[in-house]
């Protein structure tokens, strides 16, 4: 019996928790055994989970705007730093990086070390002086350090822009792992997702969202784990393979040039099915050039900095100090899954392309690859494609194709592995896609409900009705994100890095001068903001549909180098030709660079 209020009994809840979880895969595994299908193992897991997420969601439920906002600010550090790193591992960190890498070579790596490195940014600049802030929000900053509605409401648009774009390649997730799982259309898995989604954010919002992201991140750190230690024992590189990863890319090398590779016709390309690559290496923008990476990094830790959801999850702390832990443990828990990310990679390509390996594909007869379960079922869901190009019956690296996404849900199945550990890795999926989202959704209806509705529209607004609007609006953007989801109009991966391009070109700027420059004021703030995402945005659709190709190396990827640049150059010129904050604000900026004493804002 579990005595106490819930928070001082965590460890122990979350505790039992992650013991019954491991409870159910072990019960999954002997249904697999007795000849349960695939199907219902993985609608059992995928159904399982949620139902567990929506449970503490309704569990969690409120009336009260401290916690439905900030969780009451009283969540402990390291479960803060769970939370914090389910809400940061999203689809793009679980389904999508490691298919980035097993594509697109390690020059993809520049992503981890620009999400990774990021966290430093938001340790050292930003994260403890919001928390003595004591804003419910990133607007919320905005707004009150900068004074008047127009400066708050320009930090409503960038964030809405940046969080929606991430938003919707969350649900895309979603409804990538739902369609396979479930064996539905990919345009109605969305809906379920989405579904989910809310069912875990809509009543009890931040508090809501912080505890069901600590019992996801126990789900998807398990899905991710386990499968790479497994793998990479049965493959002989050892139980901890990490540190055997040079070797293992050495190893790949080897088979590459042991196979040789030949380039398919135009003809032969027109076959394949659309957003499906090569399983040999390919050669990108993103890996073409030193100064590629380097960009691309920059623009991943300036852009982790900026957005909002990521800031919101330390307005939750008890006070400075545990914001600026919760931090050091938000990379802990990341550094778990985002180390093994290039590891999948490798033991993935291997397991398809060592001939002295069972699971070894590349050499063997079009037939016989055709004919195996795991293909055929990959193949229905349009996310893998042979073909014998050259007609001589043989599969040849340049006749294998696979859709990045499908790099971590489709690895258990052609490893060998126990289709119940695909069940899992499916729930895993749904859980970093879930964590994301439910942060994205509930930062872009808070801002909206908080900063536009009660702040402008109606300060005298009761917190009852607040609420009201603050679920409508999470609802209505919801379901708007899943309609956008469901055109895929880019993938996965492609939509989180333009969500930090935007949030960094329009953001990043006047987070850190806010903290940090007392002259900053109001003019150039708003100058900053829409600059900084005008010109970006200009340019991300100069490259993209006219130019065909960067200015200076900077791409499609990096096109918040441009809106930065320009946000923080228009922010010191107009802040500088125009009046000077008063005396009252510039206190309140040194107030906030003071780590002990009263937060700035009281109850809101």
């Amino acid at each position: 019996m579990i005595k106490g209020k819930f928070i001082d009994n965590l460890p122990k809840i979350y505790g039992i928790y992650t013991g019954g979880f491991l409870v159910f895969i072990i019960l999954m595994s002997i249904a697999e055994q007795a000849g349960m299908s695939k199907e219902l193992i993985g609608i059992f897991f995928v159904s399982f989970t949620v139902l567990i997420y929506a449970l503490i969601g309704w569990l969690s439920r409120t009336l009260q705007s401290d916690a439905y906002y900030v969780a009451g600010r009283q969540v402990p550090t390291v479960f803060n730093g769970m939370a914090t790193a389910a809400d940061w591992m999203s689809g793009a960190s679980f389904v999508a990086m490691a298919g980035g890498i097993y594509f697109k070579g390690y020059g993809y790596m520049a992503l981890l070390v620009g999400w990774t490195g990021g966290y430093v940014l938001v340790a050292a600049l930003l994260a403890p002086y919001l928390r003595k802030f004591g804003c419910y929000t990133v607007p919320d900053f905005i707004g009150t350090r900068y004074g008047g509605n127009l400066a708050r409401f320009c930090a409503v648009l960038v964030l809405t822009l940046a969080s929606f774009t991430y938003v919707t390649a969350q649900i895309n997730a979603t409804g990538r792992i739902a369609s396979v799982a479930l064996d539905i259309p990919f345009n109605i898995a969305v809906y379920v997702g989405l579904a989910s989604i809310l069912m875990c954010s809509m009543l009890g919002g931040m508090r809501a969202v912080t505890w069901t992201q600590v019992a996801q991140y126990i789900v998807l750190i398990i899905a991710y784990l386990l499968p790479v230690f497994w793998i990479s024992s049965n493959i002989g590189a050892g139980f901890f393979p990490h540190f055997m990863l040079a070797d293992e890319v050495a190893r790949i090398a080897e088979l590459e040039g042991q196979f040789g590779f030949v380039k398919n016709s135009a003809a032969d390309m027109a076959t394949v099915p659309k957003g499906l690559a090569q399983i040999t290496k390919a050669h990108s923008e993103v890996n073409a050039t030193p100064w590629a990476f380097i960009s691309l990094a920059i623009c991943m830790m300036a852009g982790t900095a900026s957005l909002p959801h990521v800031m919101m999850r330390y307005f939750t702390t008890p006070s400075v100090r545990t914001a600026r832990r919760s931090v050091g443990w938000s990379l802990f828990f990341i550094f778990l899954l985002y180390s093994s990310a290039p590891m999948l990679a490798t033991l993935s390509k291997i397991s398809l392309m060592d001939p002295n390996l069972a699971t070894g594909i590349i050499g063997k007869s079009i037939a016989e690859v055709q004919a195996l379960d795991w293909y055929q079922n990959w193949n229905q869901a349009k996310l893998m494609f042979v073909s014998d190009f050259n007609g001589n019956g043989t599969l040849e690296l340049n006749e294998f194709f696979m859709k990045g996404d499908a790099v971590v849900l489709a690895t258990p199945e052609i490893a060998g592995l126990p289709y119940v550990i695909s069940g899992l890795v499916a729930a895993g999926g749904m859980a970093a896609a879930m964590s994301t989202a439910d942060g994205l959704v509930l930062a872009i209806s808070n801002a909206l409900s908080h900063d536009i509705y009660y702040k402008i529209i109606n300060p005298k607004a009761e917190t009852a009705k607040r609420l009201i609007v603050a679920r409508i609006l999470l609802v209505l953007i919801g379901f708007a994100g899943a309609t956008i989801a469901a055109l895929e109009i880019n993938d996965i991966l492609g939509s989180v890095i333009w969500a930090f391009d935007f949030a960094m070109s329009g953001l990043f700027f006047p987070l850190v001068l806010g903290v940090w420059w007392k002259r900053a004021n109001a003019a150039g703030a708003v100058a900053g903001m829409l600059l900084g995402l005008g010109s970006g945005t200009a340019y991300l659709v100069w490259v993209k549909w006219y130019a065909g190709a960067g200015f200076l190396g900077i791409t499609t990827n990096t096109f918040g180098l441009v809106g930065a640049t320009v946000s923080l150059v228009a922010m010191i010129v107009v802040s500088l030709i125009t009046e000077a904050p008063d005396s009252a604000t510039q206190k309140m900026v040194d107030d906030v660079r003071v780590p002990s004493g009263k937060t700035i804002l009281g109850k809101q």
